[in-house]
């Protein structure tokens, strides 16, 4: 074992350096609390950047008869009423404020006549409400926070992956970690640590993640003891590339449909008329992807397995402006010009709503110490996000995280750190190099992908999910025999096997969750049991670790007071 190793001490600790880690961090440096943040990219590379249709938040500046009461309306029903009604409450109510905070700081906003923010429509939003900056919205985000929290001086350790929380009995230490360019060990101590670190979607072949999307955060809060909560909820974004096979599953922002995206079948026929006449494109994403997917199923699709997203009825120049993301990356990925065709867009994995259980106004999980925000987080979004909320989300939950984080880390010590902990995590970590001749763990990723593609997708089925189940415990010991060639200085091969222990670890509980809950609710469908059960709408799927084993059971959620009981109610 390694004897030394780079330590670093902090207040706070921050995993993920997207909107929700950035922000947390803000909020700790301004209750003088000292912060590291930890990425597994570099600096300003964070997932965040691919949000591209706008900020969620109650402005008023389009139309006037919005207000935080209409936006949490439509984010209980979005979630199907399984949501944490509080995160909503708080959601709804402080996103507006949290959008003028990022315009004080310097983001550039799209733009009324009048000068206010300008705002778009978006799926399952009653108002237009969705402040943005063309089809960037994601990437302004970033830019913003992160000049901020440079300027107010937190330490970044970038390219660093942690692997390990440390604990003093319950309570969190600090993390283990290692620098991915030289392979060496780092422990981070601190007095307490914020997850920021987003969702599962590399666990699936088509996704429109990137590569850092690999569970990490879940994986870590889970063998430190927190609680997972709804993991059968995994979104799938009804618009992603289908062609070339080389971008499958890349983002097609909803914007497209906000802007007056029309989708269409084969046939020509507008087929959201069928599945939601009322609200068509505008639909909520789990309705529109179920529908792409159905008119796939029943011979209506695409030459590519898809359907058409057609945004060329649109004056070319106003395509140009409003989704200048959207121009270049058909033009330059695809040779098609949205401005005179349609678009071919299919189903991509696309976010969790599932994830850490946290409580909704510190964000503080289950564990003394650890806190969690962003998509890394349960309880907002409920059964189904709605577009849009995820970035004032991260706003929101970062701030509040971020600021229990601070005042947590004020009334405890730095504990020793425990180097059995850090031994056993040195030793896990270096057995792959021993694995001489052991199976590469690029073709376990493969075929983690195609189990969770097929078997735990839009449509699931208890024998699928049963499959599924059998297939990753199979996986896993092919993952703990993997084995890699070289040194530990630049080799992916020996990251991803780290990677594939929380993906399929998490894709566990993703597959369990999803064969308790036998109703279909949300983003999750069940064949079998195709209707919603009153039963289940009362309960949350929460997953725990006990004595090594994955363990589930049901809470009751909490009623809501009458008072919301009457905005949700109202027309």
């Amino acid at each position: 074992m390694t004897t030394n190793y780079e330590t670093r001490e902090h207040d706070v600790l921050i995993i993920g350096a997207g909107g929700a880690g950035l922000r947390a961090a803000i909020e700790a440096l301004a209750q003088r609390a000292s912060v590291g943040v930890v990425c597994k990219s570099l600096l300003g590379k964070a997932h965040t950047v691919m949000a591209e249709g706008g900020i969620a938040a109650a402005m008023c500046n389009v139309d006037s008869a919005d207000g935080w009461q209409p936006h949490f309306r439509d984010t209980m029903r979005g979630g199907k009423f399984l949501n944490n009604w509080r995160m909503a409450q708080l959601h709804a109510q402080e996103a507006p404020d949290r959008v003028k905070e990022l315009e004080q700081w310097g983001a550039l906003f799209d733009r009324t006549d009048s000068g206010d923010i300008l705002q778009r429509a978006f799926g399952g939003h009653t108002y237009k409400r969705l402040c943005h900056v063309g089809d960037r919205t994601g990437l302004e985000m970033i830019r913003t926070l992160q000049d901020r929290g440079v300027q107010q001086g937190f330490d970044v350790f970038m390219e660093c992956t942690v692997t390990r929380l440390l604990t003093d009995g319950k309570r969190i230490t600090g993390a283990f970690a290692y620098w991915r360019e030289s392979g060496r060990f780092i422990v981070l101590k601190a007095k307490a640590v914020v997850i920021a670190t987003g969702g599962i979607g590399k666990a699936w072949r088509v996704t429109s993640n990137s590569w850092e999307y690999t569970a990490d955060g879940m994986s870590l809060a889970y063998e430190a003891g927190a609680e997972l909560m709804d993991m059968e909820f995994v979104q799938f974004h009804p618009t992603g590339m289908v062609w070339p096979p080389g971008v499958q599953g890349l983002l097609v922002t909803e914007a497209v449909r906000g802007e007056g995206g029309i989708l269409r079948n084969k046939n020509g026929e507008r087929f959201m008329e069928k599945y939601d006449p009322k609200r068509m494109e505008l639909s909520t994403r789990d309705v529109v992807a179920r529908s792409i997917y159905t008119e796939v199923k029943e011979g209506r699709g695409t030459e590519h397995g898809g359907a058409y997203l057609d945004i060329s009825h649109k004056p070319a120049e106003y395509v140009k402006k409003k989704l200048p993301s959207m121009f270049h990356q058909f033009k330059e990925l695809a040779d098609v010009d949205i401005t005179k065709g349609p678009m071919e867009v299919g189903p991509t994995c696309h976010y969790m709503m599932g994830g850490i259980r946290v409580e909704a106004e510190t964000a503080q999980s289950s564990v003394p110490g650890l806190f969690a925000a962003g998509e890394a987080a349960a309880g907002l979004h409920g059964a189904n996000r709605l577009g849009g909320n995820s970035l004032s989300d991260l706003l929101v939950f970062g701030r509040r995280a971020g600021l229990a984080a601070a005042a947590h880390a004020s009334k405890v010590s730095h504990a020793p750190v425990n180097t059995a902990q850090i031994e056993a995590s040195e030793k896990e970590l270096l057995a792959p190099f021993a694995n001489t001749g052991g199976e590469s763990p690029y073709a376990v990723h493969r075929d983690l992908q195609v189990v969770m593609q097929d078997l735990v997708g839009i449509y699931r089925t208890e024998q699928d999910l049963m499959k599924a189940l059998g297939e990753l415990e199979k996986l896993s010991d092919r993952a703990a025999k993997c084995g890699v060639e070289g040194t530990r200085m630049f080799n992916p091969g020996w990251h991803l096997t780290r990677e594939l222990k929380s993906m399929l670890l998490i894709s566990e509980a993703v597959a369990r969750a999803a064969l308790a809950r036998r109703e279909s609710r949300g983003a999750h469908s069940r064949i079998d049991h195709p209707n919603l059960d009153e039963t289940w709408g009362k309960k949350n799927n929460i997953i725990v670790q006990d004595g090594g084993t994955m363990t589930r059971r049901e809470s009751p959620t909490s009623p809501m007071p009458a008072d919301l009981q009457e905005i949700v109610a109202q027309e």
